[in-house]
């Protein structure tokens, strides 16, 4: 318990000394629209943002190449040059296409004050990029404050209607990954619908942990 107290102090007074040249910021999974939204907000309050994708160059493209993979332009990352790109095995090295994947975790996680969890699907693969996350976090950097983000359960029945029960419980699997590894944790559910609104729940809920 007191050895809980203590990461928990370290990583708050951690928080306050980095507040003021602005967090670094990690999004996985962060090429779809809620990282699109979320990191373009991050970097204009001053913040760096760096996304974990899995094709670095295809994400960068000027259009979009394949719908395998999640793809933010040329354009908008020349718009907000405080978000970068970085290749990871995302728990799945049969996945990977991009060639700079070697070393993610300790060039992204062990600097990192908040990692967002954005990691989208509902087969295996979420549980093993969740179980990736949280494993090299506590291994590079154990205090810093994990997000882990899914959609609410009445949502999800909206948006994909097969096999329900069992996206559940991988959805519940992931938090409870987090919540039982994790000193610094939060786990928020969201409306799909409310893509803007639910992205500045995110950032609200980084600044009130990390401030």
């Amino acid at each position: 318990i007191m050895m809980n107290c203590f990461t928990r102090i370290t990583a708050l007074l951690l928080a306050s000394l980095n507040a003021a040249n602005g967090f670094h910021i990690v999004l996985a999974g962060g090429t779809g629209k809620v990282g699109r939204d979320l990191s373009s907000k991050l970097v204009q309050d001053g913040h760096d943002v760096t996304i974990l994708c899995r094709n670095a160059f295809l994400a960068a493209a000027p259009s979009k190449v394949s719908s395998d993979f999640g793809w933010l332009g040329q354009s908008f990352l020349e718009k907000y040059p405080g978000i970068k790109l970085r290749d990871w095995d995302g728990g799945d090295l049969l996945d990977i296409v991009g060639q700079d994947w070697v070393g993610w975790q300790d060039d992204t996680l062990s600097k990192a004050d908040c990692v967002v969890n954005l990691c989208g699907g509902f087969t295996q693969q979420r549980e093993m990029a969740t179980e990736r996350i949280v494993r090299e976090s506590l291994r590079c950097n154990p205090t810093a404050l994990q997000i882990t983000v899914a959609p609410k359960d009445e949502e999800l029945r909206l948006i994909s209607n097969v096999a329900v029960d069992a996206k559940m419980k991988r959805l519940k699997l992931c938090e409870d990954m987090v919540s039982q590894n994790c000193v610094n944790y939060e786990t928020m559910r969201l409306q799909a619908n409310r893509l803007e609104e639910e992205c500045d729940n995110i950032k609200e809920v980084i600044y009130a942990r990390l401030s």
